[in-house]
């Protein structure tokens, strides 16, 4: 990680910059295309793609989730795989599994691996908490090392590699929580919520008719591994890091809790949230063509990145208070820490 504030000089990386920002924009275009509103989540997701990040959409059944997914994957010209999660899809289903050949020239019975829908640079999850944690858990290893691991080989997956997991939050049967060990591999959990009236109208106006808008691929794998490399190479100053690293550690109870933990929060955000909450703020500066990034994107980040990390309490659930609704609060306790 950079630890000195100069934007970057070089003149490929403002140049890429540049690129980062009219991607983002070209992007968001497209998506509109089919999706309506959800511009915030739209954005974050962007922001999760320039990051080299995992996202898990939250939202009731209805909202788009799986839709916005396949429209940002359209978007980019990359392999796509969806995985329909249900109680009875099996790890091997995900990773892939061996199977017996005959040689034809030698008549010997030779294992050859068959690669599972995992293999691809665009992982749509969809309801991935309809399956046991045995199978949730298949994605683990993928998530954090780009890899799999099967009968002792080990199988590099493609770059750029996301997994968009859809969940649905009503607890319903049939349905497993996700365990905090698969949580905390996401980068970022972004709630949709019902459209607004005005909104719920055009959707229904543009999904009654007979026109479909096409979605037009804005950037090949190469060139959003470019920009992957140029969000890394953004400097952090040492002043916004220590500011990221604050809020993470004020979500755990203890010395360095804001006032709203220790009421609230059982378990807080582990060391992740912290890379991430820098990450992500880098990415947010890149998506704007910004050289570096500021208080206000790590804020901006840090509901996506902290909420689904945290572990409240009964007094929590006792006073209805949801874990953004922290949050929120330990951000406004934060303004005065800068």
């Amino acid at each position: 990680m950079a630890t000195t504030d100069q934007p970057l000089a070089d003149r490929h990386d403002i140049e890429l910059l540049e690129r980062a920002s009219d991607v983002t924009s070209a992007m968001r275009t497209q998506v509109e295309k089919r999706i309506v509103g959800q511009r915030a989540v739209v954005d974050e997701m962007l922001v999760a793609l320039l990051a080299n990040g995992h996202a898990l959409l939250v939202g009731v059944p209805g909202l788009a989730k799986t839709l916005l997914v396949q429209t940002v994957a359209d978007a980019l010209d990359l392999d796509f795989s969806r995985i329909q999660f249900t109680p009875d899809l099996m790890p091997t289903d995900i990773t892939g599994t061996e199977v017996i050949e005959e040689d034809r020239s030698t008549g010997r019975r030779v294992f050859r691996f068959v690669k599972g829908p995992v293999f691809a640079n665009i992982v749509l999850a969809d309801e991935i908490n309809r399956t046991p944690p045995k199978t949730q858990a298949a994605l683990l290893e993928a998530m954090q090392e780009r890899a799999v691991t099967a009968a002792g080989d080990r199988y590099t997956l493609p770059r750029p590699f996301f997994v968009l997991a859809t969940q649905n939050p009503i607890e319903q049967e049939g349905t497993y929580p996700l365990p905090e060990a698969q949580l905390d591999r996401f980068m970022l959990e972004l709630p949709i919520d019902y459209p607004s009236r005005e909104e719920e109208e055009e959707v229904a106006m543009r999904t009654t008719g007979s026109v479909v808008d096409e979605v037009s691929s804005v950037i090949t794998a190469d060139e959003l591994i470019e920009l992957q490399g140029l969000v890394r190479r953004i400097p952090a100053p040492p002043s916004l890091v220590s500011f990221a690293v604050r809020i993470a550690r004020a979500t755990r109870p203890g010395d360095e809790a804001a006032s709203v933990t220790g009421r609230y929060v059982a378990w807080g955000a582990g060391p992740r949230a912290s890379q991430y909450l820098v990450l992500g703020a880098k990415a947010r500066a890149a998506s704007r063509g910004a050289a570096l990034p500021s208080y206000d994107d790590v804020r901006q980040v840090a509901p996506a990145v902290l909420a689904h990390r945290l572990v409240l309490n009964f007094e929590a659930e006792a006073d209805g208070r949801a874990a953004r609704d922290v949050v929120e609060e330990l951000l406004e306790e934060s303004q005065g820490w800068t």
